[in-house]
């Protein structure tokens, strides 16, 4: 009875798993550059290696990485990538991510950032600008200030080994490379988030089936555990 316990316990714990993260991508259906999370599910085998007794779990959440919706803003400062490429941006730790967020905004100094992070320019150094000077990009991705080239974006294409740090930040994983990738970037267009709301509603609403399932399988086998005790004692 035991082994059905646990066996149940382990379908319920990777469905509140994917439960989650159907959670955080129906959140984030409308946030620009947002990349969905997807469970990846792995049974393994009693240490006994009994075949009928396999535990499932989840391992980890991979990032779908194809292109979301396109929203026409006209605001010359919001640019989308072609599809694949990403724009390097500097991680609250320092270190490098990557987005295809392309709502661009130059703080009081004259920074040029997305979503409060730096952007990064082809010279590996974050882009900035005159401060209260007015700016513009065009397709090639070239930083203009009062008709001055004054940077161009970095682009890259990642690998699949990435994972989500923020909203629509990524960084690599596993020893992943970034690749410079020659592309463009549309002037006056975002990129939506690529997950999809009835989608998410109708992934949300099968986890939680299987998760209550689960949990119901786990209160029958302890009530079952329970009266074979109870038999137990009366013999």
């Amino acid at each position: 009875m035991a082994d059905g316990m646990y066996v149940s316990m382990n379908g319920a714990a990777a469905r509140a798993a994917q439960l989650e993260s159907v959670s955080d991508n129906l959140a984030n259906a409308q946030t620009p550059g947002f990349k969905a999370s997807r469970p990846v599910f792995q049974s393994f085998l009693a240490e006994s290696g009994e075949a009928e007794l396999a535990y499932p779990a989840v391992v980890r959440a991979s990032v779908d990485l194809r292109p979301g919706a396109t929203m026409v803003t006209g605001n010359q400062t919001d640019v989308m990538p072609d599809p694949g490429a990403f724009f390097a941006i500097t991680l609250p730790d320092g270190t490098q991510g990557f987005t295809r967020a392309g709502r661009l905004i130059a703080d009081a100094t004259g920074l040029l950032t997305v979503n409060g992070r730096p952007i990064m320019g082809q010279n590996g150094q974050a882009v900035s600008l005159p401060p209260g000077a007015p700016w513009s990009v065009d397709q090639k991705g070239a930083i203009l200030s009062n008709g001055l080239e004054v940077g161009r974006l970095a682009l890259f294409q990642l690998p699949p080994n990435v994972e989500r740090v923020g909203e629509s930040m990524l960084r690599l994983t596993d020893g992943g490379q970034a690749l410079p990738v020659e592309a463009k970037v549309r002037p006056g267009e975002l990129e939506l988030s690529n997950a999809s709301p009835l989608e998410a509603a109708v992934q949300m609403i099968s986890a939680q089936r299987s998760f209550d399932s689960s949990m119901q399988a786990v209160q029958t086998y302890r009530r079952m555990d329970e009266r074979a005790n109870e038999l137990g004692r009366v013999r």
